[in-house]
């Protein structure tokens, strides 16, 4: 089966097409690498010995994706395509809502068009805004604290609307949580361009010496360090749950939406500490304000997904952060 990945360059997108290989899928890229780089393709085929097919194209482009899904025969799409940072959304909302929401209304119309029914839709754990209860479920309150969380409300609204109105849809939207590490051949990771929205990335790139030190946004949160917790998941995990969400819910339509996470909940020292003890480097950090949007503390209760999608994180943090230090030692200035 042929899947169409739409930011198949980026970070989760890249590590999930060679789940998808590794599994029998044939990914077919497609990316407009506002943030990703050709060399992300270099090293896919690299790492599985491939040629794999990559379109550079916009998902508001409406009659690309089309002409691309119909050329290639694609039955299915995994959809990661969007803008991600929080801070700057909560500067550019409409930038955001452009392209999140209207470049997913854009591929839905280009499916319908090529008579594709099913998705499988990157969400987030934004959409459960500062939660009411930890763990969280998926019976949640569905919510945001920022415009980047509101678009993958929105994106989910009209998955389910579309699923309700044309009962021959499949949408699955997985929330998943926090993702790091990289791929254990130490030649694919995060690669981001300029500086970091993430955690892990930033502290990886402190231990390369390519910074000076670490800004942890907020050390006065009502948790046991003062700084926030998150449920942080291997990316290879997170890949194989896009890939398990096709599998198992192959024929079944309707809208679904499971958690990806671990369970458990790391605050940003945490995370520190743990980089500094697999990488052997000292990672030196300020505490700054806390950023706008941002919440105390999050993690998942990934039970629905275990049940039903036969789905278990597996890689613990030592190797979340040992995986990382390799990617990013092999190559500490990206590709």
């Amino acid at each position: 089966m042929k899947v169409l990945v739409t930011g198949g360059m980026g970070y989760i997108g890249s590590h999930t097409c060679l789940a998808l290989l590794n599994a029998g899928f044939e990914p077919i890229i497609y990316d407009n690498l506002t943030n990703s780089t050709t060399g992300v393709l270099q090293q896919l085929c690299r790492i599985s010995n491939r040629k794999l097919t990559f379109v550079e194209g916009d998902i508001r482009d409406t009659d690309l994706l089309r002409q691309v899904m119909a050329q290639h025969g694609c039955e299915a799409v995994i959809h990661f395509a969007a803008l991600k940072a929080v801070g700057e959304s909560t500067e550019h909302p409409r930038r955001y809502y452009d392209n999140n929401v209207a470049g997913s209304l854009s591929l839905l119309s280009a499916m319908e068009d090529c008579g594709i029914r099913s998705i499988v839709f990157s969400s987030s754990a934004t959409v459960y805004g500062d939660p009411d209860y930890i763990p969280i479920d998926e019976s949640h309150p569905i919510r945001a604290t920022n415009p980047y969380g509101w678009t993958k409300v929105m994106i989910e609204q009209v998955l389910k609307d579309t699923c309700a109105a044309q009962h021959e849809w499949q949408a699955i939207s997985l929330r998943y949580f926090n993702p790091v590490g990289a791929h254990e051949s130490g030649l694919l990771g995060e690669n981001p361009l300029g500086t970091p929205n993430n955690l892990m990335p930033f502290i990886a790139q402190v231990a390369v010496r390519q910074r000076d030190k670490l800004q942890v946004f907020g050390g006065d949160y009502p948790t046991p360090d003062g700084t926030g917790i998150r449920d942080y998941i291997h990316v290879m995990d997170l890949a194989v749950g896009h890939v398990r969400a096709l599998q198992t819910k192959m024929g079944h339509t309707g809208f679904f939406a499971y958690n990806l996470g671990t369970g458990q909940g790391y605050s940003v020292l945490e995370m520190i500490h743990s980089f500094a003890k697999e990488s052997g480097q000292t990672i030196p950090y300020v505490v700054s304000p806390r950023r706008n949007g941002d919440i105390p503390c999050s993690y998942a209760d990934p039970t629905l997904a275990q049940q039903a999608l036969k789905w278990r994180a597996e890689r613990n943090l030592p190797q979340m952060t040992a995986d990382v230090w390799r990617w990013q030692s092999n190559y500490p200035s990206g590709i």
